[in-house]
């Protein structure tokens, strides 16, 4: 029989749910937990992650849920506050700045992540860095050469099959390469679509995030490579739509094609 997988939702698109409404919704739509903003204007802002992420994360454990990983700030308060509740991965990503080269943002990540090496390893937390296109690491390939120097418990990837996809890996290719130091998985869809048409001379082109069955990630592909390894861990469905008006009803969809695809009953 496959392993139970663990599907947590991110839950960015509901700002405006209280803490209480939120833990409800995500126990109807079906989830085992939740990948929690750590961001203005969110259920627990950065300034008050100290008290109200354990406090949260006590909230979701009544309802049988768990915070399985947060997105905010990968700074030592924030992932101090992660130790504290029991939330084993703070996720972030490898932005390149405006004007850096790629070299240079992988010397000055590099530093930035040496800085909170201390913190990780004292709290228990891995810093989950994912991949993203545009001016982000965007890749498996770079994922691996970017964290070659950490220990996995501590510093890891979060694979995102769709943002690997918009850059043309492919799944197979990318788990073999980042398999070793993966910690999370993150299933969404999206496809690049023309902004413009061929009149204006140079091509113009949008990533358009869309359901788990319509866009350049294979699923099924992603969920065989995961199977065949043996995977174990969080996978993350990040509720990420263009068209806003359906997400509540493809963030159900999404999870019971997952499943289906784990061959898992809700």
């Amino acid at each position: 029989m496959p392993t139970r997988m663990l599907f947590t939702l991110f839950t960015k698109p509901w700002p405006q749910l209280s803490l209480e409404r939120l833990v409800e919704w995500v126990a109807c739509l079906g989830y085992n937990g939740v990948e929690l903003p750590v961001r203005p204007g969110y259920q627990v802002p950065p300034e008050e992650a100290s008290v109200r992420l354990p406090t949260a994360a006590r909230i979701f454990e009544r309802a049988g849920l768990r915070i399985v990983s947060v997105a905010g700030p990968a700074d030592a308060s924030t992932i101090r506050a992660c130790g504290d509740a029991g939330v084993p991965i703070m996720r972030t990503m490898a932005a390149i700045a405006p004007g850096e080269g790629y070299l240079e943002a992988e010397t000055r990540l590099h530093r930035e992540f040496d800085a909170l090496l201390p913190v990780l390893e004292a709290s228990g937390v891995t810093l989950g860095v994912q991949n993203h296109c545009d001016r982000f690491v965007a890749n498996a390939l770079g994922l691996d050469r970017l964290l070659s120097p950490y220990d996995p418990r501590c510093v890891a990837a979060v694979w995102d099959a769709a943002h690997e996809a918009l850059n043309g890996g492919l799944a197979a290719y990318a788990l073999d390469v980042i398999w070793p130091r993966l910690c999370m998985v993150n299933l969404k869809n999206a496809f690049w679509r023309r902004t413009n048409g061929p009149e204006s001379g140079v091509a113009s082109w949008r990533h358009y995030w869309t359901d788990g069955p319509n866009g350049l990630a294979d699923w099924p592909e992603v969920v065989r490579e995961l199977q065949r390894r043996g995977y174990q861990g969080p996978v993350c469905l990040t509720a990420e739509y263009s068209d806003a008006s359906l997400v509540d009803t493809l963030a159900a969809r999404d999870l019971a094609w997952a499943r289906s695809l784990f061959a898992e009953e809700a």
